[in-house]
């Protein structure tokens, strides 16, 4: 089975781990503060504060915004949980606008469309590894006075011009094991803004300042040294993975062209993919369902998934919650019926590509 992801640590990452255990400081340590540091450059920011995973990532960034009760979040629907989850953690009201087929993230006209008087942040998803229309929502934004969180879990180091993921506004990154770049579990809120990043540092840290001098209701949301030195290592070699995934990516669209029903993705001009993932559309042209053709990939060993099969509102613990105001979203509604994504990690070799491709093209009679 060709698997859509797999975790691959580098070598020398067993020493950097024992490390941290035989340093005596395997809370958040020396160790943190230097894949803080790191990282801060990958997304070219001053600012970058390690959390314990991604989720909570966007849990602080939006706390540290000061929302009160009956202001509104708006997203994308598009999303994996823990977007809407960390909306409703805040007490915020959450608020859905419409996607752009294209690229799978916030369309900034239906985002525009969607603000009321209580909107007071825009959460855009840098969806699979692209970054949203940052531009296109930057006039959205000054238009209504709005905060901008990004999502970034699945964006570290894209780039939309000469920006990059998590660098305008409060970027949320996750590390999680199938990640682009992995602690195995972790997250990190990165900005340009020093008074954010001191209230989140304090924030994770119970609200201390020092020991025992609070100055906020705060939460453990602390990295281990120990999570942290996993993903040190993977830092030096992640550019060359980045291409990788590039490389990978281009090789299933030449392969992939010219199928009837088949969208391959595209990456929008000026903007630097990551490829966390390689996401298809099966239109109502393709001689198969997307479901169909998931089952004849999984049977044929070709490993797929579908990020994500429903609308994130579109379950019962989310119907009818007061704090989830749902519209409609027809490109989003359309659009999670037909994805599919196919591997394009690193480490898939000539042949892999080669497989992954021919069982497509068979299973659609192209």
């Amino acid at each position: 089975m060709i698997q859509i992801s797999t975790v691959t640590i580098p070598k020398g990452t067993e020493d950097v781990v024992l490390h941290a255990l035989r340093s005596g400081q395997i809370a958040q340590g020396p160790v943190v503060a230097e894949f803080e540091a790191r990282f801060a450059e990958l997304t070219r920011v001053p600012h970058a504060v390690a959390v314990n995973n991604g989720t909570t990532a966007l849990i602080a960034a939006i706390r540290v915004l000061d929302l009160e009760p009956g202001d509104e979040v708006i997203t994308s629907p598009f999303t994996f949980v823990a977007t809407l989850n960390a909306i409703l953690d805040s007490g915020a009201t959450a608020r859905f606008a419409d996607i752009d087929e294209a690229d799978f993230n916030l369309d900034p006209v239906a985002a525009e469309a969607a603000v009321t008087d209580r909107t007071r942040v825009l959460l855009p998803v840098h969806l699979y590894g692209q970054c949203a229309d940052l531009d296109g929502l930057d006039s959205v934004i000054e238009r209504h006075d709005l905060a901008l969180v990004e999502d970034s879990a699945q964006a570290h180091g894209a780039t939309i011009g000469d920006r990059a993921a998590g660098s305008t506004g409060l970027g949320c990154f996750s590390f999680y094991a199938t990640k682009n770049l992995t602690t195995g579990e972790g997250g990190m809120v990165t900005t340009r803004d020093g008074l954010l990043a001191d209230r989140l540092r304090v924030l994770r840290n119970q609200g201390m300042r020092g020991r025992y001098e609070y100055e906020m209701a705060g939460n453990n949301y602390r990295m281990t040294d120990v999570a942290a030195s996993i993903g040190l290592p993977q830092l030096d070699s992640y550019t060359s993975n980045v291409e990788a995934r590039r490389s990978n990516a281009a090789a299933l669209s030449d392969a992939l062209a010219g199928i009837e029903g088949l969208v391959t993705p595209s990456v929008a001009e000026g903007r630097g993919h990551v490829w966390h993932q390689y996401t298809v559309r099966l239109t109502s042209e393709a001689a198969m369902t997307r479901d169909e053709l998931s089952e004849y990939l999984q049977a044929n060993g070709v490993g797929c998934g579908i990020y994500y099969p429903r609308l994130v509102h579109d379950y019962d613990c989310y119907r009818g919650h007061p704090l989830v105001q749902v519209s409609e979203t027809p490109v989003a509604a359309r659009v999670c019926r037909e994805v599919l994504s196919l591997p394009v990690r690193p480490g898939l070799s000539a042949s892999d590509l080669d497989k992954v491709a021919t069982t497509v093209r068979d299973a659609l009679g192209a």
